[in-house]
């Protein structure tokens, strides 16, 4: 199991140059870049779960490394790269690189 909550995904989204946190249908999200892009949420589909938005590549490639923590979203947002993270499973250290890779993902 790992050690990741809502506060400390928050933090570690939050602590990339540039981040910054908004709403979106009600879910705190967190985005970067010249056009605010969102690279990650809390709360979707419950508040036990995160979302970073990966390439299908770097989402398969999480998903093959842990299954426990990664999934796609749901229908064509899963297949475009957004992956569902569970918190309870994943650790610091997972979550720090996907959200690093979700937010270069709209930065670069």
């Amino acid at each position: 199991m790992g050690n990741m909550n809502q506060d400390v995904f928050r933090e570690i989204a939050l602590s990339f140059a540039g981040a910054i946190e908004k709403s979106h249908m009600t879910h705190p999200d967190f985005r970067a870049g010249k056009k605010q892009l969102i690279y990650a949420s809390l709360g979707s589909p419950t508040t036990e779960w995160g979302m970073v938005k990966l390439t299908p590549e770097q989402q398969a490639a999480l998903i093959e490394s842990d299954s426990e923590v990664f999934q796609p979203c749901s229908g064509a947002w899963g297949q475009r790269g957004y992956t569902n993270v569970k918190l309870q499973n994943a650790s610091k250290k997972v979550i720090k690189i996907a959200l690093q890779l979700a937010y270069e993902n709209v930065t670069i």
